[in-house]
């Protein structure tokens, strides 16, 4: 008698136990937002509208940016953008992201992904690369606190340093 109340016991306990798993939660809504604050950064970059880029930013954020010093915070990313922006402008080069970014979610922290093409004015290629940026929900809206994106192109290797003479 023993072995089949055993059992029962292990039974229930089983299906308590499976009833404690959490529910899924539904991030599509969070996933389009964020990816859709990506496209919204291109936009505004592309327009020259730092502003409109920093307003992407958590205060405290960091861009990495390739080539160039990191920037800490809404001043330093304005700063760094409108002189990028404007740079891009003048090489009549405008960048386009690929639809194949990926959101991955941990409550209130997100990690988006994806990559990006670099277009002349007649729409040729000219660069191709990716990203990264980290954002958190604050309020209700998902900021970016930390972002980075490189070029596949191979890097410049540094030059030879220039010996000196021997008749120093």
């Amino acid at each position: 008698m023993k072995i089949p109340r055993v059992a029962a016991v292990i039974a229930v306990s089983l299906v308590a136990l499976a009833a404690c798993k959490p529910a899924a939660v539904d991030t599509t809504a969070d996933e389009a937002a964020i990816k859709a604050a990506t496209r919204d950064w291109v936009t505004a970059y592309t327009a020259g509208d730092a502003d409109g880029v920093t307003a992407l930013y958590a205060d405290d954020a960091v861009v990495m940016p390739p080539g160039a010093p990191t920037a800490v915070g809404h001043d330093a990313i304005r700063a760094f953008i409108a002189s990028d922006s404007a740079a891009s402008a003048a090489a009549g080069v405008k960048l386009v992201i690929n639809n194949d970014d990926t959101v991955v979610m941990s409550g209130d922290l997100a990690a988006h992904s994806g990559s990006y093409i670099v277009q002349d004015a007649t729409g040729a290629t000219v660069d191709t690369g990716m990203y990264m940026d980290v954002s958190q929900k604050k309020d209700g809206k998902w900021l970016m606190v930390r972002d980075t994106w490189n070029s596949n192109k191979a890097s410049v290797p540094a030059a030879e340093p220039v010996a000196e003479s021997a008749t120093n």
